[in-house]
């Protein structure tokens, strides 16, 4: 369960700091509101994981859930382009987030 936790809250993080560059310096309501509300619900899950998870791997499982999911959201959203080289080093993040949680 708490994995699952994690997991969701890394997912927040990408939402949060995707909408906070969206939000143009906190200027436009609904990018800062999901921004705010992103942004709460994120780090309540982080904190909730790092009860029964190790500190070290539930931080570093959340940073990279959450680099991947954001710049995945804006190769998605046509801000950035995914090349090879920059799929390759995701992929190895993905691998090393996969190898945390198998060795936790």
């Amino acid at each position: 369960m708490l994995w699952l936790v994690l997991i969701l809250a890394g997912a927040l993080e990408a939402v949060w700091a995707t909408a906070l560059a969206a939000s143009d310096g906190f200027r436009r309501r609904r990018p800062t509101l999901l921004f705010a509300v992103s942004l709460v619900l994120s780090m309540l899950g982080l904190a909730w994981a790092m009860t029964g998870l190790p500190t070290g791997t539930a931080y570093a499982v959340w940073v990279g859930i959450g680099a991947v999911g954001t710049v995945l959201l804006a190769v998605a959203r046509r801000e950035e382009r995914l090349d090879a080289p920059r799929a390759a080093l995701l992929v190895v993040l993905v691998g090393c987030v996969a190898g945390l949680k198998a060795v936790a």
